[in-house]
């Protein structure tokens, strides 16, 4: 059985240009589903932060916009790729998809076809009422009354499949919070700094799951210099999401005085995704992707924010954002053979 060294931020501020003392953690997101993928192929996961000190959940990404169920998700890149033949030019923002109610397109289409339009009809109203939403940042509920794209349904049928689409969001994020509150190793995590370096090299990889609490106790951390020191040596897997590629500037240098990963491959967070959230808008510190660029790395993001995107060179494995999680996590597991 594979073990995988599960290394959690387990700070709880973030200092910002404009907000001292900001509240931080973990992403629920990217933490729940990947421990649970790991769980189900088989994977002894053994979950940890530097001190030992039970990790929290950022209690942003806890809000219900960062839960829309697949369904609503996918239905809504099947709409914005309606927006121009090159999905390269289509740029979808985090104020889109969760400020505007554009998400709540499936929901709004399957009212249309209630009412007898039929699922081509209601897929183009939609979609022509969310390229306008889109282009003028206007609500989607808004647009298709005001541009008479609401194919004759009533205004109140269409607050209530955004209301619809909120509290089923709701119910997904108070599941995974509940799920991620029942695993032992999230309450009562092994201390990092605890283990000597032969108990570090017996791990097979190791996996960081992001949010902002990754920047502030994982670089410079001499501990995790160990870790990645540890499995490096060996070729063993290491892999990290979104904000977590931040522990790779713990790493030390090699015999050559260069970077451990001088050169590498890989992908996180990005300056341009950043700037679009909340925390990133309040200013801070320090930026990932550029701070990765000067270290030494090859910086491989994804054509367009929020597009799922993973990056694989030689033992390490790194993933964008949020939206890449299933897919770093199917990598983990096939370096594995474990997939």
């Amino acid at each position: 059985m594979p073990r995988i060294a599960f290394l959690v931020s387990g700070a709880r501020e973030i200092d910002l240009r404009d907000s001292s003392n900001h509240p931080t953690g973990y992403w629920l997101e990217e933490a729940l589903l990947s421990y649970e993928r790991f769980v189900a192929a088989g994977a002894e996961v053994v979950v940890m932060t530097p001190d030992g000190t039970a990790p929290v959940p950022d209690p942003y990404g806890l809000r219900h916009v960062f839960h829309y169920p697949a369904q609503d998700r996918d239905y809504f890149a099947s709409v914005y790729r309606t927006f121009h033949h090159d999905p390269d030019d289509i740029r979808i923002t985090l104020h889109h998809t969760t400020e505007l109610n554009l998400v709540a397109g499936r929901r709004i289409a399957q009212r249309l076809v209630a009412a007898g339009r039929t699922v081509a009809q209601a897929h183009d109203l939609v979609s022509r009422a969310a390229k306008i939403a889109w282009r003028q940042d206007r609500d989607l509920v808004e647009v298709m009354r005001a541009e008479g794209l609401d194919g004759g349904l009533p205004e109140t049928s269409l607050h209530e499949a955004v209301a619809e689409l909120n509290a089923e969001s709701q119910a997904v994020a108070d599941d995974r919070l509940a799920r991620a509150n029942a695993i032992e190793g999230f309450r009562s995590p092994v201390a990092l700094a605890s283990l000597r370096d032969d108990e570090l090299g017996a791990f097979d990889a190791m996996f960081a799951p992001g949010g902002h609490g990754p920047m502030v106790d994982l670089p410079d951390n001499p501990d995790v210099a160990r870790l990645l020191n540890a499995l490096h040596a060996k070729g063993a897997t290491i892999s990290a999401l979104c904000h977590a590629p931040a522990l790779l500037l713990a790493a030390p240098d090699r015999i050559d005085g260069q970077w451990l990963f001088e050169g590498f491959r890989l992908t996180s967070y990005t300056n341009e995704e950043e700037d679009q959230n909340e925390i990133g808008r309040l200013g801070l510190p320090w930026l990932l992707a550029s701070a990765l660029q000067n270290a030494g790395a090859i910086f491989d993001d994804a054509p367009y924010p929020w597009a799922s995107h993973v990056v694989v060179d030689r033992n390490l494995i790194t993933g964008q954002n949020p939206y890449s999680t299933e897919a770093t996590a199917d990598a983990v597991l096939k370096s594995l053979a474990l997939l």
